[in-house]
């Protein structure tokens, strides 16, 4: 284990039993309300891919979903790699500093996407490599709710004003994502050392998790990711990317911007991922529902879910919007009941 890994034992951290590096909590699921009112959460189930070379932006601009060339320092974007037939490989969250382009992305998927992505590189000077525990990237913790963006500025010199904005420092790299809970939501990639300091001095202050807080976190401002479950079964329309912004629909070509586009440009929309809590925490990511209309044939799928303290677990379905209307269950239509809570944002189609 790392040193970073070993601080969060001594703190109580509770790990995933199928990955020894991943904290699921510290003793118990964060709910809604805990994440509303200002958290903490040691994030360690994420992956960095780090892209180098004087084309390394000119590369990934011919590769992803969104505009890599015109990406700033201070900002982030979300952006997609799709197969040629336009389903997502990935979902990354990215930005850039002088030296390298970051594409974060699950721990689970990140080597096999990593290696398919140099496959592609041939003449292009730019190179991959696995930045995840690089000292200045080595400890991650997100941030939310009410008490959350105090707390994170005792630590860091100057936060992001805006959503999907970015500033860097001696403090490390803060990512400003959506918002949730109607608070801002930060990521604090930083050395072991600021990160233990600031996990010490902050931990009666603020909500303590893991992977599970940050997970529901997104989860509630509409933030999906693919994972290895998830891989090749959506369109990025079905699963709000351009919403997010993660589209770019007037840049030049990428794997899979020919059925992108087409979904666009032919038609409504006919699916879309939907904020839901689920009678049963189990639920997982790739798991399918079944609308009590149709109950021979899955009307949707889990892309992300978490445990969400109160016995269920809260998630983004991908599902027809049609169903969204029915009475919808996991697994099968007699199963556990979805409940459909309020978007934070719409989900009509943006005009680009």
């Amino acid at each position: 284990m790392s040193n970073w890994t070993d601080h969060l034992t001594a703190q109580g951290a509770r790990f995933h039993p199928d990955a020894a590096t991943q904290v699921d909590d510290f003793g118990a699921p964060l709910d809604t309300d805990a994440l509303a009112a200002g958290f903490m959460a040691a994030v360690t189930d994420q992956g960095l891919i780090a892209v180098a070379g004087e084309e390394a932006a000119k590369f990934l601009h011919a590769q992803l979903t969104n505009d890599v060339e015109h990406l700033q320092r201070h900002e982030a974007r979300f952006a997609g790699f799709c197969t040629p037939k336009g389903r997502l490989q990935a979902s990354f969250l990215m930005w850039r500093d002088a030296d390298a382009v970051y594409l974060q992305l699950p721990r689970a998927i990140q080597a096999p996407l990593q290696k398919r992505l140099s496959m592609f590189v041939l003449r292009s000077k730019a190179k991959l490599r696995d930045a995840t525990d690089e000292a200045p990237f080595a400890a991650v913790l997100g941030f939310g709710g009410a008490r959350a963006q105090a707390a994170l500025g005792r630590f860091v010199d100057a936060l992001p004003a805006v959503p999907m904005g970015k500033t860097d420092g001696a403090f490390g790299t803060v990512l400003r994502l959506h918002d949730a809970f109607g608070a801002p939501r930060y990521l604090w990639l930083a050395s072991c050392d600021a990160a233990r300091a600031a996990l010490d001095a902050l931990k009666n202050e603020l909500a303590l998790g893991g992977n599970q807080a940050w997970r529901l976190a997104a989860i509630h401002a509409g933030e999906p990711q693919v994972d290895a479950a998830t891989q090749e079964q959506f369109v990025p329309q079905m699963v709000n990317l351009e919403l997010l912004g993660g589209v770019n629909f007037k840049k030049g070509c990428y794997p899979g911007q020919e059925i992108v586009a087409r979904t666009k440009y032919l038609g409504k929309i006919k699916r879309r991922t939907a904020l839901a809590s689920i009678a049963d925490a189990a639920a997982r990511a790739g798991d399918e529902v079944f609308s009590q209309a149709d109950p021979d044939q899955p009307c949707g799928m889990v892309v992300n879910a978490a445990p969400n303290g109160r016995g269920g677990a809260d998630a983004l379905v991908e599902i027809k919007l049609a169903s969204l209307g029915e009475q919808v269950a996991l697994g099968a239509a007699g199963g556990a009941p979805l409940r459909f809570l309020p978007m934070p944002y719409s989900l009509d189609a943006v005009d680009d």
